[in-house]
């Protein structure tokens, strides 16, 4: 470690003609002589949000082998592909949603971070409550770039009344600064480019600089060498890594754009830039947010991996049935193992984000380390149309703040809203009650 008299400002930004590139946390960022001090005892705190619609197929998804203490000994079908990270793990079962009922999928994907009742209207005067991402957002998101990072997976928005005479902006967004102020989500893979890296000026403006570029990183090689001028050995390794990242994820969105631009018809489905492929493109926004909790041009972030009464079908993985009419499947076990088979490929794009965060340093350890991730869906069994027993995880090691391997089953239904309560106590946010929380999960505040 190369310990300097004066430290580089958190806040460094490598400038260009349209772009500002955030870095990671570096060793020249510390104050001489408390490097390895501040690091490990105050980590950045960091809380994401991944949407999982529709709920899942509970018995294929539920840990059947729990010892007495609660250590999971064993993952479920569905949550195979997490095996690598099951010591920062958590199942919670029978967490309930009481103000989403009536049972609807619009009250499902708004009350999930709310865990408020959303107003029964087709209209524009909707009212649900303010997200728990948006709640810690305005205490730690303060200090970034962004306060917060909103992302989903379907570029249409659907507008008026979307389901059981509710306004589609419930089903369309998960964040909400008020209860009448809902975040819209970005599905664009190059605008939430430009977003994390563009500096000043209209999207437009933005743009036209970077395009007169051949990469971001051209904008900034000026800033990057005389950068690398000021850093010692390991923090040129660590930015040039960064950077090699960077690149690449460019490289990605340049050609999904190319791939789209060639193509002799259009796709209406598919806006020019977004990739073909339903799995590449969920990694590219899965890799995007890595980015940037990295740059910390973030710390709170949503991404929705679906719409509510989503009709895309997975053909990638074998399932050429739309996913809103397998998961009313009435019971038939061959619709049930299909709705299951999406289920598990859900999870295992959430097991890519968390290896993808786990590779990533921070500090004196790694973004999954330092952060809170939290993976579920507002619905339970989607063949009823249910909100109890909601399949939720919690991952990260949250600075030392969450142990995971376990499985938290409780007896009697819980409002999910004690999980929010105690997620925001884990990053510094201090609240009595947060909706219609009775109480904190006592086992994640145990260590």
């Amino acid at each position: 470690m190369i310990i300097t008299k004066q430290a580089l400002p958190r806040r460094t930004f490598l400038r260009g003609l349209g772009a500002a590139v955030a870095l990671p946390l570096l060793d020249a960022m510390v104050p001489a002589m408390t490097a390895v001090a501040k690091s490990a005892a105050d980590p950045v705190r960091r809380l994401s949000f991944l949407y999982m619609p529709m709920g899942c197929d509970l018995p294929r998804w539920t840990p059947a082998a729990t010892a007495a203490d609660g250590r999971l000994l064993e993952l479920s079908p569905i949550l195979q592909s997490l095996a690598p990270h099951v010591d920062q793990l958590t199942v919670l079962s029978n967490l309930e949603l009481k103000n989403a009922y009536p049972g609807t999928h619009a009250t499902s994907n708004a009350s999930f971070l709310s865990a408020a009742k959303a107003k029964w209207t087709e209209s524009t005067d909707y009212y649900l409550g303010t997200t728990v991402d948006q709640v810690a957002a305005k205490q730690i998101g303060q200090q970034t770039l962004l306060p917060s990072l909103e992302l989903s997976m379907d570029l249409v928005q659907m507008v008026g009344q979307c389901d059981n005479g509710y306004a589609c902006v419930y089903q369309n967004n998960l964040s909400w600064s008020s209860p009448t102020t809902p975040l819209p989500a970005e599905a664009h893979p190059r605008i939430v480019f430009e977003r994390l890296f563009g500096e000043g000026g209209s999207a437009a403006d933005r743009r036209a600089a970077l395009q007169r570029k051949a990469s971001l990183l051209d904008a900034v090689r000026g800033d990057i060498s005389r950068l690398q001028t000021k850093l010692g050995a390991e923090d040129r390794t660590r930015v040039g890594q960064y950077l090699d990242t960077v690149r690449e994820v460019e490289r990605r969105i340049q050609k999904a754009e190319a791939d789209t631009s060639d193509t002799p018809l259009p796709d209406l489905d598919r806006p020019v830039g977004v990739p073909a492929s339903y799995t590449d493109h969920a990694k590219l926004m899965l890799d995007l947010q890595v980015l940037a909790l990295q740059g910390d041009v973030t710390r709170v972030m949503t991404f929705q991996l679906a719409r509510e009464t989503s009709n895309r079908t997975y053909t990638e993985i074998g399932v050429p049935d739309p996913h809103h009419p397998l998961t009313h499947h009435g019971n038939d076990p061959d619709k049930i193992a299909r709705m299951a088979k999406i289920n598990a490929f859900h999870v295992s794009l959430y097991a890519y984000f968390l290896e993808r965060l786990k590779a990533t340093p921070d500090g004196n350890g790694s973004l999954l380390d330092h952060g809170l991730f939290v993976y579920g869906s507002g619905m339970g069994d989607p063949n009823i149309h249910n909100h109890v027993n909601l399949p939720i995880l919690v991952a990260g090691g949250a600075a030392g703040r969450h142990k995971g391997a376990r499985h938290i089953r409780y007896a009697e239904p819980t409002p999910l809203a004690n999980l929010h309560l105690t997620l925001l106590e884990r990053v510094g946010v201090r609240m009595d009650a947060f909706a219609d929380s009775k109480g904190k999960v006592d086992e994640l505040l145990s260590l």
